[in-house]
């Protein structure tokens, strides 16, 4: 049995949702989201909490029950706080800037990246090495996110590239003579 489909998803003050048959639509301070769920689960809407429950006992009905309740609590979690994704630039001459609508990267290629930015993510540079995504789709700002890092990923010998600001860059030794 599913653990975590066991528990309702509290709705906090100032956030709204709607269920009709196996949509569920969610507004707050942040904006409006909905998820579609599989006709595996059936979803209950009760005095401020949603509660998921599985249709029969099949495998994919208990795979289901989880996943939903979790998809739902993300709905939540977006339009109340938001999703944030903070990543940091490690190199020489290696920044990030913003202008307009275009984060600017210099990776050290010989021209400089233009990544556009999403219309649903927001995207700053408060310094020159560090870059946070933010958003109300968690799904989307791990993307997003992931796109950036792709454009130079760090190398295990000196560390140079883009990483996730929590992240361990397990590192080598260089050659010998």
């Amino acid at each position: 049995m599913s653990r975590i489909g066991k528990k309702p998803v509290n709705l906090p003050s100032g956030v709204s949702a709607t269920v009709s048959g196996q949509t569920v639509e969610v507004k707050g301070p942040k904006g409006v989201r909905s998820f579609t769920a599989t006709d595996d689960v059936d979803i209950i809407m009760a005095d401020n909490e949603v509660t998921v429950k599985p249709r029969g006992s099949s495998k994919r009905a208990r795979q289901q029950w989880g996943t939903s309740r979790t998809q739902i609590a993300n709905l939540v979690t977006g339009v109340t706080e938001g999703f944030k994704k903070e990543l940091e630039i490690n190199g020489v001459g290696y920044r990030a800037a913003i202008q307009g609508n275009i984060l600017k990267l210099s990776l050290g290629y010989s021209h400089d990246v233009n990544f556009e930015v999403p219309k649903d993510v927001t995207i700053t540079a408060p310094k020159p090495t560090e870059i946070i995504v933010e958003g109300i789709d968690q799904q989307v700002v791990g993307e997003v996110a992931a796109n950036i890092r792709k454009w130079r990923g760090p190398e295990p010998y000196k560390g140079k590239g883009i990483k996730y600001k929590d992240e361990y860059i397990f590192r080598k030794e260089g050659k010998k003579k």
